[in-house]
Order: C-alpha cells, then sequence, then structure tokens
C-alpha cells in the first residue's frame, strides 16, 4: 500500500519543481485557523514585534520571509508560549486564546520546530519522542510506543529507527525525528523555524515532499525562512516582516523572487555579482601536500596542493564532509597537519599557531561563527579580540575604553551592524549581524589572507549579498582569498578560479561549468 509521501512525490515531483501546486488559496477560500492581531514584543533597546496581524488559514504552509533579526522568530515563539506578547491578541478557531507556555501551545494543538533541535543526544529516538508527556499507564510500554512511531513514520515516507540514538543518527534524521515528535502529539498547527538551515540539498528535497504529504493530510504549517526559493518551492501564501512590522501578506502564485526581496529588505538586490576583471599578482599562498586526520583519527587530506596570488579568489566546491572543514581549521592553526607544509608569502607556517598567523596577515571567517566571536562579550570586545594589545587600545597594559568604543562605532557604521549600542552583548545579534561583526573584525585589518569558509551559510539575501561584496572588494585590495562554500552559484559568481576537493584530494577541472563540477564533486569524471 502506498504512502501519503509516495503520492505527493508521484503527484507534484521534487520540491524543486516551481511553486507549491496548492497555490490556489484565496483570499476566502480556507476556514482561517489562526488570527495574530497588534502583536507587540518589547526587549531592552529593541522593538522585535510592531503590531503585527498575521493570518494563516487551515490546511496552508504559510511562509513567514525576512531578514535575520526581523521578528519571526520571536513572533512564533509568542505562539508557541515560549515569550509573552507586550500587546495584542491570539485567536485560534475564532476563538481568544492565551497561551503561557509550550504545554498550553501543545494543549491547543501547536507544535513548534526550533532551528536547533530539542533532542537528548544520549537518548534514543522514541525516548525523545515521548519525553514529557503522560501516559495513560504508569509503566511505560515501549513495544507500543515504538509500533506507534513506525507506523506514523510509514505513513509520510519517514525512514527512523525508534531505537536508534539520537546521537547517532544524522541531522537529517534528527529532523524527522522532531516531526514525528509533533505527530505524535497529535499537533495541526506546526511551526518550523529555519528548517533547512543545516540540511544538505537531497535533504531538502525529501523534507518538502514530507510537508506537502502532511499538508494533503489537514495539517497547517508555518515555514519560517530567508530564503527565496524555499517560499516559492514550498509556500501557500507569505507574510514578509521588516524590522518587526508586517509589510505584506501574499499568494505566492502571484509574486516573483524579485519582489520578495525587495519587500524584504525594502531594496533592489543583486542576485548576480558583476566583478572587474584583475590581473592576480604573486603568490601569496602555496600548499604543497598538505595532509590532516579528521577528528575520527581518519587521514582526511590526502597530499593536497594549490597555490593562490595576491588579487585572487580560488573557490573550493564539494559535497560537506570532503575534507574542506579540516583543510580550513590546518590553514588558521586550530587543527596539526601530519605531512606536508604551508607557506604565507615566502614564509612556511606549518604548526604556526592562530596569533602567529595573524601576525603575518591571515583572517578567517570560520562556517560556525561561535568558533569566532565570544557571545558573552560586547561588540566592542568581539572587535578587539586580535588588537587589543597595539596601540592605542592599549597603554602599559591598561586598556583605552574610549579608543575601543571609538573604533567599534566606526566599524559598526561601515558595517552596517544592527544594534542598539556597541556595548551589546554578542549572542543578542541576529545571525546576519553576527557575520557582519565578523567580517568587520577581519576584514578592517587588510588581510594578505582570507579563508572565507561558508561566509554566507544562514544568511538573508540582504546580508549575503553584502558579505559577498566585501568578499569582492577584499580581493580587490589584493587579498589572496580562499572561498570555500557547497553553493556553486556563489562559487561560479565570485571565484577567479574553481578546484574541488573529494574525499580529502583536490581535482581540477577542465571547465568551471555547473555540470563538470558537479560530476568531480559526486566523485565522477569528467
Amino acid at each position: 500500500m502506498r504512502n501519503k509521501y509516495e503520492e505527493i512525490q508521484d503527484r507534484h515531483g521534487p520540491s524543486s519543481m516551481p511553486v507549491n501546486p496548492r497555490s490556489k488559496v484565496g483570499e476566502n477560500e480556507e476556514v482561517l485557523r489562526l488570527m495574530m492581531r497588534g502583536i507587540v514584543k518589547r526587549f531592552p533597546g529593541v522593538v522585535a514585534n510592531d503590531r503585527v496581524d498575521l493570518v494563516v488559514r487551515r490546511g496552508e504552509i504559510h511562509g513567514l520571509l525576512g531578514e535575520n533579526g526581523a521578528g519571526k522568530t520571536t513572533l512564533m515563539k509568542i505562539l508557541y508560549g515560549l515569550y509573552q506578547p507586550d500587546e495584542g491578541e491570539i485567536y485560534l478557531n475564532g476563538e481568544r486564546v492565551e497561551i503561557h507556555s509550550p504545554r498550553d501551545a501543545l494543549a491547543l494543538k501547536i507544535g513548534m520546530i526550533h532551528q536547533k533541535f530539542m533532542l537528548v543526544p544520549t537518548l534514543t529516538v522514541a525516548e525523545n519522542i515521548i519525553i514529557g508527556l503522560k501516559e495513560d499507564s504508569p509503566i511505560l510500554n515501549f513495544p507500543q510506543v515504538c509500533s506507534k512511531i513506525k507506523q506514523l513514520a510509514d505513513q509520510y515516507g519517514i525512514n527512523i529507527d525508534p531505537r536508534a540514538k539520537i546521537g547517532e543518527i544524522s541531522v537529517g534524521e534528527q529532523q524527522r525525528v522532531e516531526i514525528i515528535k509533533a505527530l505524535y502529539r497529535q499537533v495541526d498547527l506546526l511551526i518550523m523555524d529555519e528548517p533547512t538551515s543545516i540540511l544538505a540539498p537531497q535533504e531538502v528535497d525529501r523534507l518538502f515532499l514530507t510537508l506537502k504529504a502532511l499538508v494533503a493530510d489537514g495539517l497547517t504549517i508555518i515555514f519560517i525562512t530567508h530564503k527565496l526559493n524555499e517560499v516559492m518551492n514550498i509556500t501557500d501564501r507569505v507574510t514578509t516582516l521588516r524590522k518587526g512590522r508586517v509589510v505584506k501578506t501574499v499568494v505566492t502564485s502571484n509574486i516573483n523572487k524579485t519582489e520578495l526581496a525587495n519587500m524584504m529588505v525594502g531594496r533592489d538586490v543583486l542576485f548576480h555579482f558583476p566583478k572587474r576583471s584583475t590581473q592576480p599578482g604573486d603568490k601569496v599562498v602555496e600548499v604543497k601536500q598538505l595532509k590532516a586526520f579528521n577528528n575520527k583519527g581518519l587521514l582526511a587530506l590526502k597530499g593536497v596542493s594549490f597555490h593562490i596570488r595576491a588579487g585572487e579568489i580560488l573557490g573550493l566546491a564539494g559535497v560537506s564532509g570532503n575534507g574542506q572543514s579540516e583543510l580550513a581549521q590546518v590553514l588558521a592553526g586550530i587543527r596539526e597537519s601530519c605531512g606536508g607544509n604551508f607557506s604565507i608569502a615566502g614564509n612556511d607556517v606549518t604548526g604556526t599557531p592562530p596569533r602567529g598567523l595573524f601576525k603575518l596577515g591571515e583572517a578567517y571567517i570560520p562556517a560556525r561563527r561561535n568558533l569566532a566571536l565570544a557571545g558573552l562579550l560586547s561588540l566592542e570586545t568581539n572587535l578587539i579580540l586580535k588588537i587589543y594589545s597595539k596601540p592605542p587600545f592599549s597603554h602599559k597594559h591598561f586598556l583605552n575604553r574610549q579608543a575601543i568604543r571609538s573604533h567599534a562605532e566606526r566599524l559598526i557604521a561601515d558595517y552596517s551592524i544592527k544594534t542598539p549600542s556597541s556595548t551589546v552583548l554578542a549572542m543578542q545579534l541576529s545571525g546576519g549581524n553576527l557575520q557582519r561583526l565578523l567580517l568587520a573584525r577581519e576584514l578592517s585589518q587588510n588581510p594578505r589572507f582570507l579563508i572565507a569558509h561558508q561566509p554566507t551559510r544562514g544568511l538573508d539575501v540582504g546580508a549575503a549579498e553584502f558579505v559577498r561584496n566585501e568578499i569582492i572588494a577584499a580581493r580587490d585590495r589584493t587579498t589572496s582569498v580562499l572561498l570555500i562554500a557547497e553553493d556553486l552559484d556563489e562559487l561560479l559568481q565570485l571565484s577567479d578560479r574553481i578546484m574541488v576537493i573529494y574525499e580529502g584530494q583536490l581535482r581540477v577541472p577542465s571547465e568551471t561549468s555547473r555540470e563538470i563540477l558537479g560530476l568531480l564533486m559526486a566523485g565522477e569524471n569528467e
């Protein structure tokens, strides 16, 4: 017997097909499921939601679109009971409700899958799904729980082992656990916060087919995102937020990506980045036969060799897990190599710690911002972490607070970092503003060599545009750039040369077409 997932797959094909076929939803065709009216939420120094109105119809996938920090997640945390609104009302099925906690939300059949999964790694899938539930019997019938989980999983084509431990399964499988967890609790309104931010493209396709199967069975989904392609592919209607306010709610099939981008950031956004041609200079970075182990003790880099000239962007393409992270970490001085060497401007820096590399002009933007920024420290402190010992920031072991503040305020203005003040803790910034903060610190020192590892991952279209322009500007200032990314469009637009890494070895394409690069990334020959 065919399940809902297979039926949706046959009917609609892969999720990359344009526009959810259910996009016929009109103004009066669906019964109202949710209405949030006049929602206001204030935090110190910022109004996160400013009189927000949101209407969601039963049986639709409703997109909630906006830049990082636009107020999307705050609004949904109010709906799920994690925050309390300062003003406003919430109606479900026409009745006003007050939601003081997630327990209240679940009682109203509202579930939420957070961007960071709420799972216990040491427990099994089944244990995570039933944790916090009140069972009818004081003795847990574990085989019965597993049977029910398997029944739900089979119905929607979700392949998951109820007895597997969370810490032993992939990120994509963990997300499926969160979906089953919501279904097990019989929710009929599901909030998904940036659900694709850590998924591979194939996992995104599978997720979208699952969501279509769920909606076909009557579930209503609010889909928080900043990715325009996802909005066009999966949603029926979309509400755009900007600076905490609703810009507009539209039927997805009645709008295009360019119009959505304009609604989101309030201006035209470049999707292509023409960069002026330059003549690269002398070799600045040279890597010869570099080898390194991964965290499991397996050889992740198997004799990698390349060079980068002054004023050149070398793009490195590859499917995640093929040695990109290990390469970036070895070059940044935070992972030891086990063979080969690495030089900057003729200086052998193999095994040099990060501080020594910084003195030689290296800057590093890691794929995970928490490796480079201290969330519990202020913006001012984060911006001088590498230069606090230099004048004018310190004198005879004493910090010059005025010089530090002036430096921070200048960079905040130059890099358009949205913050009430320079004394705000870094952890209070949105993802896009954290990336601007990191760029400000690294690029303001005019580095000789920049390692940019997934620099736009998780960023909205406006923030990504800013980051890409800054990387091009660094190249034009003769910086040598190693750009590591999984987004082929980004690599093709920004790179002067592109190489592919597969199973720890570099492969040089005969031409930089998507088809050739895709074959090499998959381990095939041209």
